[in-house]
């Protein structure tokens, strides 16, 4: 993974994911489960400060974290549970 991968939305969704899906039962010992969502989005954050940060000022921080957001509920697969939250497993 290089530096230009991490600059677009898959490569920050597959950083997060991956550094999530490697330490999250660390964190889901110590903090229990609903931390683990917090957490994604904490390292989604950094990631996307350092390798994605869009504008400048306070418009260009907002934009940062609403970006950081949407990399967390990818990466965790977000989407589905705001979707249809009550959808079944199957």
């Amino acid at each position: 993974m290089t530096p230009e991968v991490l600059t677009t939305f898959v490569g920050l969704v597959l950083a997060t994911n991956l550094i999530v899906q490697f330490t999250k039962s660390i964190v889901k010992k110590q903090f229990g489960e609903s931390f683990v969502r917090l957490y994604a989005f904490i390292i989604a954050l950094i990631l996307t400060f350092f390798f994605s940060k869009i504008g400048e000022g306070f418009q260009g921080i907002i934009i940062t974290i609403i970006n950081a957001i949407l990399v967390t509920m990818a990466a965790l697969g977000g989407y589905e549970i705001v979707s249809d939250p009550k959808a079944q497993k199957k």
